[in-house]
């Protein structure tokens, strides 16, 4: 997973860009809860500076805050949301 800290990211599916990140958004969450092939591309449509979240890292922060998980699920929400609604 990473986190977006400097720059834009631009994420696509199908060719097509579905989303837009910046500073204090993440991507790549759902490769950490399990193997299945990846759902979109993502591509920095400007410098940027990614903070990388690694399962062990994941891990520790699900288990020291809380509240990371809990915010981790509402990204993944959204995006189903979007996702059906498309």
């Amino acid at each position: 997973m990473y986190m977006v800290m400097v720059g834009t990211i631009d994420i696509y599916q199908d060719g097509q860009i579905t989303n837009t990140l910046g500073p204090d958004e993440l991507f790549g969450e759902m490769a950490l809860i399990d193997d299945g092939p990846r759902s979109a591309t993502a591509i920095a449509r400007t410098d940027c500076t990614l903070a990388r979240v690694n399962e062990a890292q994941f891990v520790r922060m699900v288990h020291d805050t809380p509240y990371f998980a809990l915010n981790v699920m509402r990204v993944l929400v959204e995006r189903l949301r979007v996702t059906m609604q498309a």
